[in-house]
């Protein structure tokens, strides 16, 4: 008996995406040298989705934009790419045209000025866009700092701690942000409780111990959710990098009163790779679930270098083999000059938008994105998969309706032959250099 598998394609220096082939794998045979081997009665995590950040930078150049890029925006992302695990920012964040807070007002502990008036402008209309693209995306939220009256440093850059004081104000400033959202039907799934929590920007930031973040959850952040009637929500801690996950998740998850909070641990991978810390936290805490929920590439505008999608590549499979349910990539768009950003941290994104001449730029990380949010479905579950090759990567995920799809990176120079075993079938592949490509096997639930 024989299975048809399909292939689809993305590989540098050449102008054709996703391209397709077939072909037939047998029942038995020998395997190359190098190999490939997936497994599927070997089974780990479940996967949630894939997805970027809706930014007020994106938001406002998206505004710039004639409504054909606009819609040729949101398409590229909300249909073709199917990204269905989007993040946001409570407050103002980097890359927002300027600091803001939805109540300003020095003392207003029952926030009676709270509005979402900034955000009406130009985020929740992107947000509202995508949704009626892809009513499936699922948003969580996260702040990069609280209003500046609520601070140690009555500024909401450079860092700074939450006052003690304004602890359970903070806490009522989530459930209130989260139900003026769902008013305008936009549903927040969750919840991470800082951005960045070790880092001093110069940009909105604020700083918790990892005992901070702890006793904020289990004493004010927790309890008000529940009061509130949004236990629902999850909430995410540390929204940090790998390198220190592991230590800040030992000490907020130790303790079973912050934890029975707690659905998961979110990082970003600005601090090394560090792919193996994500396991080593599932082993520690395995009831609890990993997102990844921010990376990026600096340094502004970007001329296209295939480097930058393999960096995506990598990541997302190395972070999925080490457990991790969701990857969510950072600005979904930004302009010419790799920004807006108030303090002029410029970063790029796999779409870029000249909003002066009214152009649209796909770079290779959006291909290189969607080889995994088109194929792998919310509700896949990852099996095992190894590789014989250390510049061939590879993840395998089987779809709820039995599909297998496998996801593989050859980061060489040169073209490389392997020896492709799924379970019992096998075939001889040829992948492309500097290629990544998509492999869906035919199942009893899904034939070609």
């Amino acid at each position: 008996m024989t299975i048809k598998v399909k292939s689809y394609s993305t590989t540098k220096d050449s102008e054709t995406f996703f391209e397709e082939k077939e072909f037939v794998m047998e029942e038995s045979g020998l395997l190359t040298k190098q190999s490939v081997r997936v497994e599927t009665t070997l089974e780990y995590q479940t996967i949630l989705g894939f997805g970027g950040a809706f930014t007020e930078a994106a938001s406002t150049t998206l505004d710039k934009m004639s409504d054909e890029n606009r819609k040729i925006v949101m398409d590229a992302y909300f249909k073709d790419n199917k990204y269905n695990f989007c993040r946001s920012h409570i407050n103002s964040c980097d890359f927002s045209t300027g600091n803001y807070a939805y109540t300003e007002t020095p003392g207003d502990v029952e926030l009676k000025d709270f509005t979402l008036e900034r955000d009406l402008k130009s985020l929740i209309p992107m947000i509202k866009d995508a949704y009626a693209i892809n009513e499936e995306i699922i948003l969580f939220a996260s702040p990069w700092s609280p209003p500046a009256w609520m601070k140690t440093t009555n500024m909401m850059n450079k860092g700074g701690k939450l006052k003690d004081e304004y602890r359970q104000v903070w806490a009522d400033y989530y459930c209130r942000y989260i139900k003026e959202y769902e008013k305008l039907g936009i549903k927040v799934w969750g919840l991470t409780i800082q951005n960045e929590p070790e880092a001093t920007q110069t940009w909105d930031s604020c700083i918790y111990t990892g005992a901070e973040e702890r006793d904020f959850i289990k004493n004010d952040l927790g309890p008000q959710l529940e009061k509130e009637g949004l236990s629902h929500v999850k909430i995410i801690i540390w929204d940090h990098n790998r390198d220190q996950m592991v230590e800040r998740g030992r000490i907020v998850l130790s303790d079973p009163e912050a934890a029975k909070y707690v659905w998961g641990t979110g990082f970003h991978w600005y601090s090394g790779n560090n792919f193996s810390n994500p396991s080593l936290l599932h082993d520690m805490f395995p009831d609890k679930q990993l997102i990844f929920t921010e990376g990026c590439l600096e340094m502004g505008w970007y001329d296209g270098d295939w480097s930058m999608a393999e960096r995506y590549g990598e990541s997302v499979i190395s972070d999925l083999n080490n457990w991790t349910t969701a990857w969510t990539d950072w600005n979904l768009i930004l302009d010419e000059t790799g920004g807006p950003n108030h303090v002029g941290n410029f970063c790029k994104a796999p779409i870029m938008c000249d909003t002066q001449k009214d152009e649209v730029m796909f770079l290779p990380a959006y291909y290189y994105l969607g080889h995994f949010s088109r194929y792998i479905k919310r509700g896949a579950t990852r099996v095992l998969t190894a590789t014989t090759h250390d510049k061939l990567e590879a993840v395998s995920c089987v779809n709820p309706d039995g599909e297998v799809v496998t996801v593989l990176m050859n980061s060489t120079d040169d073209d490389q032959v392997i020896g492709f075993r799924h379970n019992e079938h096998v075939a001889e592949v040829t992948v492309k250099a500097r290629s990544m490509t998509t492999f869906v096997f035919e199942s009893k639930n899904n034939s070609y």
